[in-house]
């Protein structure tokens, strides 16, 4: 796998990794907000599934550029040790948590065997990621106390997060940086650049 990767992949994922790294550290305080505004009417446990697609968005943006099998898990894994690393309360287990999160996002393009990065399957990577993550999540930060109905919400809510956070917005942003011509050199970056010659022609 790490041997299809250029030196240029790895720098550009290891920096996606860590800025989005803060971002996710960021968001945990979003949560806190929503957290304490959903808990009067009951749904306090819903606060962090409404933004969930935000923890998975590095890996749909990274692999959407790079194009590569591992990009996903990678990048994922890097924002994680990011978070642990600038002080996060989680601790190691949020490493663990951003591989199954980087693992889950990875099995969409790996259903297309990394061929096919259309918005049908950035849409299905963050579908994928909240499938697999939300298990580990139920079990470490047992969902079991809550009601079923609750659970499961927060198992749809997650999804419905997964797939226009990362996958929708992943791919808004991604699509912004090319248009600047930094990416010319990554495959989203020439995809971007036949169109337009294509158009021109």
């Amino acid at each position: 796998m790490m041997n299809q990767w250029k030196l240029k992949d790895i720098v550009l994922l290891s920096m996606l990794g860590v800025v989005f790294g803060l971002i996710y550290l960021a968001f945990f305080g979003v949560g806190n907000v929503l957290y304490g505004l959903l808990t009067p009417v009951g749904l306090g446990p819903l606060s962090y599934e409404l933004i969930f697609g935000i923890w998975f968005i590095v890996s749909i943006i990274a692999a959407y550029i790079i194009r590569k099998p591992g990009v996903a898990f990678a990048s994922e894994t890097i924002a994680a040790l990011t978070e642990v690393l600038v002080g996060s309360t989680a601790g190691p287990t949020l490493i663990l948590a951003g591989m199954v999160q980087g693992l889950g996002a990875e099995l969409a393009f790996a259903a297309t065997k990394w061929q096919d990065y259309r918005l049908r399957i950035l849409l299905l990577s963050g579908v994928t990621a909240a499938m697999v993550s939300f298990p580990y999540h139920y079990f470490m930060s047992g969902f079991a106390a809550h009601a079923s109905w609750l659970v499961i919400t927060m198992f749809i809510t997650r999804m419905i997060s997964g797939a226009l956070i990362a996958g929708l917005l992943g791919k808004y942003i991604a699509d912004q940086l090319a248009a600047t011509g930094v990416l010319s050199g990554y495959p989203l970056g020439k995809e971007r650049q036949q169109r337009e010659e294509q158009r021109s022609a």
